[in-house]
């Protein structure tokens, strides 16, 4: 009965009809606010953002290793449909999303002012050289080292060659592995959860700090750039690549997904969630249901263009502010990076932001700053990773569709 009262309290039932994003809104606003009344507290709410970054730090790395053996050993099998051209849609379309949004954070770059005092003990890499003999000592690392080091590049290593070997295993294996990985994914949800806590004490310490209210200013415009290269990937270089399959006007099918499909992935922020609403917008264009039954689902997995973008833009960040000096090469390698990171972040609310340490670790920067700039992230998580899933789930419909030759809208087509 005590049970069943506690379940019902009217605080309870209010807290939990309050939408996510706006719950993180009123953790930003009233870390703003109590800075501003209050801005000598040097315990209390700095530690609830100390605490929410711990807890992101503390589980990232077995995330990342898990998510990665489950999602190959889930994808073990072959089908025979139209995937093959929707597969290279994808990695195309992410490759370019990285390759603008690194262009992007050349001519618009940003930083964040709370890291340049850590960046004494940076050591930059001194070319592509040892930038790979850097990154290969890092794959083969210890997995359980890796584990306890936060070692990204040698989690994403072990982590393939774990899931390669898992296509060999029981279908009872393979569901332990994947029931592992929604297990750690409902570890990280809970921790997300307090998002709304760890985003008040994190705006409170950049209000606080040194620069006070300025520091906000950075993350307008990192979020400004973030947003515009999504937009950019949206309107031009998906239309693109559908004309350059289809050879038809791709506009139709294009501003179809967005309407259809990305309002409703901008509110729920879920790409797994907006699976359904996929799956009608494409037998609604005439997709066979042979292709879009899988292409949906998987690009639900591996289709992170908006992912790779925000690695990108928050790392070229980082490396901005702490004065390193990168190369087109090691550009480069970051940008495959950010692709094949961006694939193992399905389903997870901020996920992409979980694996900027990885791509900071191309550049030196180690995991206590990278994690830093996850902190930073989440504070603008709320448009940010909301605009991210619109952009990655109506992708999944555009290049479904468009590997099966359509190009119309809803209003236009046959469906």
């Amino acid at each position: 009965m005590a049970e069943h009262e506690r379940a019902q309290h009217p605080i309870a039932q209010i807290y939990s009809k309050v939408p996510f994003i706006l719950q993180v809104c009123i953790g930003l606003v009233l870390g703003i606010l109590i800075a501003l009344a209050y801005p000598a507290d040097t315990v209390i709410l700095p530690t609830l953002g100390n605490l929410f970054v711990s807890a992101l730090k503390a589980i990232a790395p077995l995330l990342v290793f898990v998510l990665v053996a489950a999602s190959i050993a889930r994808h073990s099998k072959g089908v025979k449909t139209n995937m093959k051209p929707i597969l290279s849609l994808y990695f195309i379309s992410m490759l370019l999303a990285s390759l603008l949004a690194l262009a992007m954070s050349y001519i618009f770059p940003s930083s964040f002012s709370e890291l340049a005092s850590t960046a004494d003990d940076i050591t930059p890499p001194q070319g592509i050289s040892e930038v790979l003999m850097n990154f290969l000592r890092q794959a083969v690392d210890n997995p359980v080292n890796a584990l306890l080091t936060g070692n990204y590049v040698g989690l994403l290593f072990w982590g393939v060659i774990f899931g390669v070997l898992f296509r060999n295993t029981h279908d009872q294996t393979k569901k332990v592995l994947d029931d592992l990985a929604k297990t750690v994914g409902g570890a990280v949800y809970i921790v997300v959860r307090f998002a709304p806590l760890g985003v008040m004490g994190l705006v409170y310490s950049s209000c606080t700090a040194e620069g006070g209210f300025a520091n906000l200013l950075n993350y307008v415009h990192v979020l400004v750039v973030l947003v515009s290269t999504m937009l950019l990937v949206a309107f031009v270089i998906n239309p693109l690549m559908v004309f350059a399959y289809t050879r038809k006007n791709p506009y139709p099918l294009v501003l179809t997904c967005l309407g259809h499909s990305a309002i409703t992935a901008f509110f729920t922020r879920s790409s797994a969630a907006n699976i359904p609403v996929n799956l009608q917008l494409c037998e609604r264009l005439g997709v066979p249901q042979e292709t879009y039954s899988i292409s949906i689902p998987l690009g639900c997995t591996i289709n992170m263009c908006g992912a790779a973008v925000t690695i990108i833009v928050m790392t070229m960040a980082a490396v901005s502010t702490l004065n390193i000096e990168t190369d087109f090469f090691s550009a480069l390698l970051m940008c495959v990076a950010a692709v094949l990171c961006a694939c193992g972040t399905s389903g997870i609310a901020g996920g992409s932001l979980m694996l900027i340490p990885l791509a900071c670790s191309i550049f030196g920067i180690g995991n206590d700053i990278a994690m830093q700039v996850v902190g930073i992230g989440f504070i603008i998580g709320v448009l940010q990773d909301s605009t991210e899933t619109a952009l990655n789930s109506s992708s999944d419909v555009v290049f479904t569709a468009a590997a099966c030759g359509i190009t119309h809208g809803i209003e236009d087509g046959k469906a």
